[in-house]
């Protein structure tokens, strides 16, 4: 099997799969009050890449671990990502029409509803942190995976990138900042996601800082792609709007450095990713398509 297609096999593979597991782990949709349940829903199974589930399993199964340890924590951080998404989008913020093809929760529902469904998403992904379903894990190793995703979702993560992020349309960031606005705003989330997989598997210090270290460079390469997508990307193919950041007179890499400097920073994020796990055995495989993925997406 060429990488391709061992790749598009992976990827629906394990988009099912979590699919099945967000299913099992949310609230009913018609469960009390219904239209907060129905807003949540209808964010989460909205589509999406689940990118930061898959990478979390990928890492876990890179260190020696089975599915079932890490899938409540892989959709825990979904659920994280898609509550960022829905409050992201909201008028007082990016005011996003468009996500993942389909109208905003704020527009299907009302800011109210959508500022909550967001709210609900991140404390049920903390209620899935503590119970882990049937999974038994040492308490050690749970407040370690609590405390790892709490510091990258909060203040000093993803939160904090995106307050710096609406400072910067103010005071426009040169490249140095720019890079700690999306180290923050994108990258926390994927570092959490890569180095929890590895906590869960109970790998070595060696590997979750060579993961720590895959994390960060597949993170700053996720968010060139979005800004290179952004400019270049076709609204069909990615499902939201193209030319925002442009629009929102928001510094982004291509418009800091110019596309085809863009581009060159985007594949050395690859390429240092790809060396991070350069020691992992065959189990790493996903890891490392899923980095010339990131790359070469179209949405």
């Amino acid at each position: 099997m060429n990488p391709d297609d061992f790749l598009d096999a992976y990827l629906k593979d394990r988009q099912k799969i979590i699919e099945e597991a967000l299913q099992r782990y949310l609230p009913d949709e018609d469960a009390i009050p219904q239209e907060l349940h129905t807003a949540t829903h209808y964010s989460v199974f909205a589509g999406g890449k689940r990118i930061r589930p898959i990478l979390c399993l990928a890492a876990h199964e890179a260190c020696g671990g089975d599915l079932a340890a890490a899938m409540p924590t892989a959709c825990a951080l979904e659920l994280i990502h898609t509550y960022s998404l829905i409050h992201d989008d909201l008028p007082v913020m990016d005011n996003d029409d468009l996500r993942r093809g389909k109208p905003t929760c704020h527009k299907v529902f009302g800011d109210a509803m959508a500022i909550l469904a967001g709210d609900a998403l991140l404390t049920e992904a903390f209620v899935l942190l503590a119970h882990s379903e049937k999974v038994r894990l040492a308490a050690d190793r749970r407040l370690a995976v609590i405390e790892e995703i709490a510091t990258a979702a909060g203040i000093a993560g993803m939160v904090g990138g995106q307050a710096l992020d609406i400072l910067a349309e103010k005071n426009k960031p040169d490249f140095k900042g720019l890079e700690a606005i999306h180290r923050r705003k994108t990258g926390a989330l994927i570092i959490a996601a890569v180095k929890t997989g590895a906590i869960l598997a109970s790998a070595s210090e060696q590997k979750i800082t060579a993961l720590a270290a895959y994390g960060f460079h597949i993170g700053m390469a996720f968010q060139i792609a979005d800004d290179i997508l952004n400019v270049e990307g076709n609204r069909e193919e990615m499902g939201k709007s193209t030319r925002s950041d442009e629009q929102h007179g928001k510094v982004t890499y291509p418009s800091l450095l110019g596309m085809d400097a863009a581009k060159k920073k985007l594949a050395e994020h690859v390429d240092a990713a790809q060396d991070s796990i350069e020691n992992f055995d065959s189990r790493a495989l996903p890891l490392r398509v899923i980095a010339r993925y990131i790359m070469e997406r179209k949405s």
